[in-house]
């Protein structure tokens, strides 16, 4: 006999664990690592302060060694972010799938799972439970004792303390044990604090590793980029679910007034449009007015510029003739027969401003009506696309800033491109292009990639960035292998097409992809030009330092095959020559 069970969230991830990054030690003990820090900083930014992040990995076994692999490890984040409410601390390190970034803006957070997965999965590799301590810079600090109930996806409180906030501190704690591998990835841990910084340098980290080692990651700036704003859904981004929700929750009775309300960048015109295309707009038919009726369209009529334009002032008796002769059953048909050259928008919004426009009332919508609204919103091309207020991308400078204090090269190129959307997301990519310094001279492009400030460290070759460069001629560029050369691609969105939970690569956007590609191709042609610059350089230093070489003593014997005493001045060319190897150095 066939039984069936249910499962929770929690008990789901903790039996599928690999899916969201914790496939073994090493890679857990980053992953933990990287949510943990995550948190913090996007805690910080929504405060809009500078972040300081300190982060302490210890080990809790002693015979921990190199060789040993495995081994339990107390990890400790302090962040000076907004805090969390006392009533909200339980729910949001010990339950899954409950969060503060399920809304319309960008985040580094997306599912609402990585802290709690790193605590969940500290929890079942060594059954300790994780302390919190918090404060949103009031008069207390509250620390709990926690344990998630996997089988519930409820957190268990074993320990609750409140103290005073005497020095008014802000911020969170979290601190717990876990089974890792430290030393298999220490190499991954420094390379994404690095890459971290790098994308956040207005960011101050500090890692103390196992064996008592402080790495300093100092900030470069004090300028932090525009936070992010909150948005609605844009109709493009919309499914019939998503449409379902939003009706269940509406106070609007009708769609004219729904439309304007919950949609990203929809106003009363196209909101009118779009009904009308849709086939949601009603108006009433022209045989059945009456006589106030008439008066209130005559003088609708009369305000309306475009008609005066055509038709001058009109009468009462000169519609009503019209009405009589009309074979039209709606008044937007009737008037956009009668005077044809005005537009059928402007006729809507006249009809709607007078009070003739009716529309459904959106809890009365069918479920036939409510597929075909959303099919409509997908084929409406009249749609303003979505505004990149709920993005917060770095910006050029922050970028070159954050590439300079970490790379340190010799040169740098920087572009932003304009924001660009996909199924209804807005989304900005920022390439950069660095050539010299600490770069490591390699056969292959260094390829720095980030998602919402987020550094992408696995899963390179099946990332959209990395095969946009892979398939690019750089022989155009100038670009030679072993150059000492890295590629920095930033793309921030509401919503990143990750290919997996564990947010490790990008999918194939076709709109993403062309936007890294011209984005890189900006930013490759100034690396090209500055090549070419280095290159003329070189050669015009190598031919004028056979000219130096040469010049004194053809000057030398020039003055004697001349019968003559005086040598002729070499100086000029001797300058153009030091021009070129001060260029040069």
């Amino acid at each position: 006999m066939v039984t069936f069970q249910e499962i929770s969230p929690a008990d789901f991830f903790y039996r599928n664990r690999d899916i969201v990054g914790f496939t073994n030690p090493s890679r857990a003990i980053f992953v933990s690592i990287r949510e943990l820090v995550e948190n913090s900083l996007d805690s910080a930014d929504q405060l809009n302060v500078l972040p300081e992040v300190y982060v302490r990995l210890s080990e809790e076994d002693a015979s921990t060694t190199p060789e040993s692999g495995n081994g339990v490890y107390r990890l400790m984040i302090m962040d000076n972010g907004s805090g969390i409410s006392a009533r909200h601390i339980p729910s949001a390190f010990g339950q899954v799938l409950f969060g503060s970034n399920y809304k319309l803006k960008q985040a580094r957070g997306t599912f609402g799972l990585g802290g709690t997965m790193a605590i969940l999965y500290g929890q079942i590799t060594t059954h300790k439970p994780v302390i919190i301590k918090s404060s949103t810079g009031g008069s207390k600090v509250y620390e709990y004792k926690l344990m998630i109930d996997i089988q519930r996806n409820r957190p268990l409180i074993l320990d609750r303390k409140t103290r005073r906030n005497k020095e008014q501190w802000r911020g969170t704690i979290v601190e717990y044990s876990l089974e890792g591998d430290y030393y298999r990835a220490m190499s991954k841990i420094l390379e994404y604090l690095k890459q971290t910084a790098l994308v956040t340098p207005y960011a101050d980290i500090k890692f103390v590793d196992p064996k008592g080692r402080l790495y300093l990651f100092r900030r470069a700036t004090t300028k932090m980029p525009p936070p992010p704003t909150e948005t609605l859904t844009h109709p493009y981004g919309v499914d019939v679910e998503t449409l379902q929700r939003i009706i269940r929750v509406t106070d609007c009775r009708n769609l004219l007034d729904f439309m304007r309300k919950h949609f990203h960048r929809v106003g009363q015109g196209t909101s009118l449009n779009f009904l009308d295309f849709a086939g949601f707009i009603r108006t009433a038919d022209p045989k059945r007015l009456k006589p106030e009726d008439v008066a209130r369209l005559v003088e609708s009529i009369n305000k309306s510029k475009n008609f005066r334009k055509f038709f001058g002032k009109l009468s009462e008796e000169q519609i009503k003739g019209l009405l009589k002769k009309t074979k039209s059953q709606n008044l937007l048909d009737f008037l956009k027969s009668s005077f044809p050259n005005v537009g059928r928008a402007i006729i809507l919004r006249l009809l709607s401003a007078a009070g003739f426009v009716r529309t459904k009332n959106p809890k009365k919508l069918k479920p036939s009506e409510i597929v075909r609204l959303v099919r409509m919103m997908k084929q409406f091309t009249g749609f303003l696309p979505p505004d990149a207020g709920c993005l917060s991308p770095l910006g050029e400078d922050l970028l070159r800033a954050g590439i300079l204090k970490e790379l340190k090269p010799e040169f740098i190129a920087v572009s932003q491109r304009k924001p660009s959307t996909y199924a209804g997301h807005p989304f900005i990519v920022e390439t950069a292009i660095a050539y010299g310094g600490d770069i490591p001279k390699k056969d292959d492009i260094v390829v720095y990639r980030f998602a919402n400030k987020i550094p992408l460290l696995y899963d390179e070759a099946s990332d959209v960035s990395v095969r946009v460069i892979r398939s690019m001629n750089w022989r155009r560029y100038k670009v030679a292998s072993g150059m000492p050369l890295a590629i920095l691609v930033h793309l921030c969105s509401t919503k990143v097409p990750y290919k997996t939970v564990g947010k490790e690569f990008i999918a194939d956007r076709p709109e993403v992809k062309i936007e890294i590609l011209n984005g890189i191709r900006e930013v490759a042609r100034r690396l090209q030009t500055f090549l070419a610059k280095r290159e003329h350089v070189a050669n015009e230093r190598k031919r004028l330092s056979v000219f130096s070489k040469y010049l004194p003593k053809i000057a030398r014997f020039s003055t004697a095959l001349a019968g003559k005493t005086e040598e002729p001045d070499i100086e000029l060319l001797l300058k153009s020559v030091r021009k070129y190897e001060e260029k040069g150095s």
